[in-house]
């Protein structure tokens, strides 16, 4: 497992890099060796948060938890993903190995759905994009009670997305061509 580290708003110090290491090193045996995992480390007021992304072929693994300590918070997020790895290791073992024991690696694509299995589109909504900035957005997304919103931003002619964050925040999406 390669696990790349970074800090926001913190300096990150040698001790919270060796037991993130350790404990995310319990999973190593779920993964082959060239698994890329981001760990984030961030302190909003009194929380500290660990964002946690493992990239596996085919899907991703995310966990993100906060506490007053930020090794509690590793601590939860590591039993998060061991959860989630319990969680789709057995569904892929039900799937392709009639329940006997399978390393990630040695898994094939998962197969496509059935059509009945597809998730279908059943609504098409249109609304007129008037021209207007990022504020104008998220006053109009709060009025509507929507945790997003699609607009056409007034100074680049482009569509953008605002969006509500766990943190009460607010995010913006623009494209990028």
């Amino acid at each position: 497992m390669k696990i790349k580290i970074t800090g926001k708003n913190m300096d990150i110090t040698d001790a919270l890099k060796e037991i993130t290491f350790k404990k995310l090193g319990k999973l190593d045996k779920y993964f082959q060796e060239d698994v890329d995992t981001n760990v984030t480390f961030s302190v909003e007021k009194n929380r500290q948060i660990i964002e946690v992304t493992i990239n596996l072929p085919g899907t991703i693994l995310r966990a993100e938890e906060y506490s007053d300590d930020m090794y509690n918070s590793i601590d939860k997020a590591v039993d998060v993903l061991e959860g989630q790895i319990r969680k789709y290791k057995t569904k892929l073992q039900k799937r392709y190995q009639n329940g006997e024991t399978i390393r990630f690696e040695n898994i094939e694509p998962m197969p496509k759905p059935k059509e009945e299995d597809i998730p279908k589109l059943v609504k098409v909504k249109r609304f007129a994009m008037k021209p207007m900035d990022a504020e104008e957005a998220i006053l109009q997304m709060e009025l509507l009670r929507h945790n997003f919103f699609v607009f056409m931003n007034g100074e680049t002619d482009e569509v953008n997305v605002v969006y509500k964050r766990k943190d009460g925040n607010y995010g913006l999406i623009e494209p990028e061509f």
